[in-house]
């Protein structure tokens, strides 16, 4: 199974944390659409696997018209094999959901809304210079849950003057609608962006990691209260609603990027579209892809496979990289992790197949008690093909730097 993902390089405003490849000027967005169309079609050979996910990221894909998202679900089933009843995400400002457009949305092969909430208090979404207000965040929910079952919202913590207080409002005021998923990040300072300005003149207090950190820990034991799954490091869903989308990515499943700066990964070459609307519609127009790629290493892919596990439930299985990339991998991941399971940062869970060591790790929880289960199958000297190695719940914030130090370098 495979994915596709179609980003849509438009917003009204610029937030004032992006970093992300978008334009605040919609003057050539029809012109970009049918670009779009059109990769579709140059690409159609790169993915041979039945597509199981469709997703609308940027910029706001909810800018587009309903006309215009038509036209790319459909050039996506003409081009490709889709599964019966795929995902099909659409990311959302809330203030272009209104109650008029959530109804034509659900006229369309659309099921599922991720909405930019980032914040319920207007103090916060004047800080990030969001395009909407609290008012409006709270409509299009309580509107969008009539309409559909799959929602998911993102919030943003960690930002200057939010108090742990506030915190946990935001928290609660998102699960008293009731919906199944949340996507939660921490506020990030990225090179060149206004915030980055505003910090370094003054304009707006910096942001303090053990500030972040510390509603990290609190995101993490509100949703466990209330039968959210972390089954990722930044997302939380109950049962039978994590993203299809994004657990692809995690699981080294290939995808393919459409559009201007977007992303693609086959198991074993990455590439990238330019970062220019200008550039990508002439390109597209002569027919060519303006396009970069790369050949991943053995090396490569084991890196990213321990980044992106180790940011999961699913964790790390010894008993995969033996067979894909081999024993001297499994040697030098077994060296570097000695020291993160001392300190209660990584843990074993003994598992006979990726199942099990979901159902195990959902089992403890990913808590701390992990490192009894750790010593005791170091004890009985489990064999390798039935260890994973997960994070912890005092290491998951720690997470991208424990990677790191278990990536091998040649």
């Amino acid at each position: 199974m495979a994915g596709i993902y179609i980003h849509i390089p438009f917003c009204k405003q610029a937030c004032h944390y992006c970093d992300f490849h978008f334009s605040t000027t919609l003057k050539r967005k029809g012109e970009l659409v049918k670009s779009l169309g059109k990769e579709l079609l140059l690409r159609k050979e790169e993915i041979t696997e039945p597509i199981e996910t469709i997703y609308f990221g940027g910029g706001t894909p909810s800018l587009l018209t309903i006309e215009e998202l038509r036209f790319l679900i459909d050039e996506v089933y003409n081009n490709f094999k889709v599964i019966e009843n795929p995902e099909i995400t659409l990311e959302a400002n809330p203030d272009d959901l209104t109650n008029q457009q959530i109804n034509k949305l659900t006229k369309t092969p659309i099921n599922r809304l991720s909405i930019g909430v980032q914040s319920f208090f207007e103090e916060d979404l004047q800080l990030m210079n969001r395009a909407h207000n609290t008012e409006e965040a709270r409509n299009c929910i309580r509107e969008a849950s009539k309409h559909f079952d799959n929602i998911t919202i993102d919030l943003i913590y960690g930002i200057p003057g939010m108090s742990d207080k506030r915190w946990k409002e935001n928290l609660q005021i998102a699960l008293d609608f009731g919906i199944p998923h949340i996507s939660s990040y921490a506020l990030t300072v990225e090179t060149k962006t206004a915030l980055e300005k505003f910090i370094k003149t003054g304009k707006i207090p910096p942001v303090e990691e053990s500030v972040s950190h510390n509603h990290y820990l609190l995101l993490l034991e509100e949703m466990e209260k209330v039968g959210f799954v972390n089954y990722e490091f930044s997302n939380f869903g109950k049962e039978g609603y994590f993203s299809k989308n994004n657990t692809a990515y995690w699981q080294g499943k290939s995808y393919l990027g459409i559009g201007p700066s977007a992303h693609s990964f086959n198991g074993k070459k990455r590439s990238w579209n330019v970062s220019n609307n200008i550039k990508y519609i002439k390109s597209i127009s002569e027919n060519r892809l303006a396009i970069e790629r790369e050949i991943l290493t053995k090396t490569d892919r084991y890196n990213e496979y321990i980044m992106t596990g180790l940011r999961t439930m699913w964790g790390v299985s010894l008993a995969k990289i033996e067979k894909d990339f081999g024993k001297k991998y499994v040697d030098y991941l077994l060296k570097q992790a000695e020291k993160p399971l001392k300190e209660g940062l990584l843990s074993y869970v003994f598992a006979r197949s990726d199942a099990g060591a979901t159902k195990q790790s959902h089992k403890n929880k990913q808590n701390d008690s992990n490192q009894e289960v750790s010593s005791l199958l170091l004890k009985k000297e489990a064999p390798r093909k039935d260890r994973t190695l997960i994070i912890t719940k005092k290491g998951k914030f720690l997470s991208d730097g424990i990677a790191s130090n278990l990536f091998y370098v040649q």
